[in-house]
């Protein structure tokens, strides 16, 4: 799996996949989030300290928060996923789910901590 829309679309597959198998409270709440794919973070973001080798992202304020200027959404480095993968495609739609898992705990309002203690690291 090495084009980007052949990721693109496993990672389409997953998020649906994902987002039909939530519980309906969870499942209602995630609706409103957009998830997008990019390759990897861009200058902008390594300059605001993410690693090159983030595997992904949660933007805008969590759902304990008041919405800010940042829209909320989750992206998903792509490229990084696949080499955390090391190329595979059952590990890369594993690792799809467990890093969407992971933001959208972001935005459920969890920590690291909290995240970490769920498996979803």
């Amino acid at each position: 799996m090495n084009s980007w829309e052949q990721m693109a679309a496993v990672a389409s597959d997953e998020v649906r996949a994902l987002r039909r198998a939530l519980p309906e409270p969870v499942r209602r709440t995630f609706e409103g989030i957009p998830v997008v794919f990019e390759k990897k973070p861009g200058r902008a973001l390594r300059a605001e300290g993410i690693e090159p080798d983030t595997l992904g992202l949660f933007e805008g304020a969590n759902l304990r928060e008041e919405e800010g200027e940042t829209p909320r959404r989750i992206v998903l480095f792509l490229d990084n996923i696949r080499d955390a993968a090391e190329g595979d495609e059952a590990e890369f739609r594993e690792e799809i789910r467990t890093t969407l898992l992971h933001e959208l705990g972001h935005y459920l309002g969890l920590e690291e901590d909290g995240l970490i203690e769920r498996d979803l690291e």
